[in-house]
Order: structure tokens, then C-alpha cells, then sequence
């Protein structure tokens, strides 16, 4: 019997319709630090329910950059919404640019504000320079009243606009 991949305690499920597999090696492919862990496998048993093909994949467990994720073939019943989001903490602008450009890939352009994005199959992520957080952290009101209103102009984060809205 295979091993799981980490001792994590809690694992973060996502359901998908029947892109559970093209999901997670999409993600694979932009987070260097990745690897697929169990498979399991749709049966016969409870077709009436899930509707699902013998053979066809059920979970797939990966990790990503040291976070373990479950994808599921759940079917069309439940969709991603904005009310959970993945945060991607960016070191830089560089970072900042390439996680915007490949999660954002085929996603909803609608859905793109103040660094948030939905990707090609609906799953929402922040995309964060670490920066920023410290500028919200600041003991001055006034710099960090000024960095919201920043960051609610923006689609996607700009470290140089946030900085120059800070007063760096």
C-alpha cells in the first residue's frame, strides 16, 4: 500500500467535475516544488450515484510548494467559489508576474481584482507580494489607508505602485 505524501493533519479537497487529473498537472507545472501522490479509482459500486466510469480517477493527492491537496472527480454537482482562495506569497515583482500570468491562463478575466484571480477551472488565488503585508502592518493609518486604496485600483498587484502609494 502506497504512503501518503505528508503527516499534515489538514488537507485542502477540491472538487472537480472531471478535471481532477488535467487540474493537477497544471498546477505541477507552474509550482516547481510539486509531486503527485495516491491514486484512487472509481468501482462499479454506487454508478447510480457519482456516475462515474469504472476505472475513471476519484482522487489524486498532490502537494504543492509543501502544501498537500486532494483533487477529486466529484462530478458537476458543487462549483468553486471566491469564498476559499489560495494565497501565493510572492518574494518580488518577477514572482508576481509569472504566478498572474500562468494561473490566470484561460481563467475568468472578470474575476480579476486586487490580486485575485479565478484559474481555467475556477479555483480563486491571491497573488501576494510578501511586501505588502508588512506595508498593512505599518503603525501609520495614514500609509496603510493609502496602500488600500492601491491595491483596490489594481487587477493585478504592482509592487512599485504599492511602494510609491506607501511612501517609499
Amino acid at each position: 500500500m502506497e504512503k501518503r505524501l505528508s503527516n499534515q493533519k489538514i488537507t485542502s479537497n477540491l472538487w472537480f467535475n472531471k478535471e481532477a487529473e488535467e487540474a493537477v498537472n497544471y498546477y505541477l507545472s507552474i509550482f516547481k516544488d510539486g509531486k503527485i501522490g495516491r491514486k484512487t479509482y472509481y468501482t462499479a459500486e454506487g454508478f447510480e450515484f457519482h456516475g462515474m466510469a469504472e476505472g475513471t480517477v476519484l482522487t489524486m493527492e498532490f502537494i504543492l510548494e509543501g502544501q498537500e491537496f486532494v483533487a477529486l472527480n466529484g462530478g458537476p454537482h458543487f462549483k468553486f467559489n471566491e469564498a476559499i482562495s489560495f494565497i501565493v506569497n510572492c518574494k518580488d515583482q518577477k514572482e508576481v508576474d509569472y504566478y498572474w500570468e500562468k494561473l490566470g491562463e484561460g481563467g475568468d478575466e472578470k474575476a480579476q481584482m486586487c490580486g485575485w484571480l479565478k484559474d481555467k477551472f475556477g479555483v480563486s488565488w491571491q497573488i501576494v507580494p510578501t511586501v505588502l503585508t508588512d506595508m498593512m502592518q505599518d503603525p501609520d493609518a495614514t500609509k496603510v489607508a493609502k496602500v488600500t486604496k492601491a491595491v483596490f485600483q489594481m487587477k493585478k498587484l504592482d509592487i512599485a505602485e504599492l511602494e510609491k502609494a506607501f511612501g517609499k
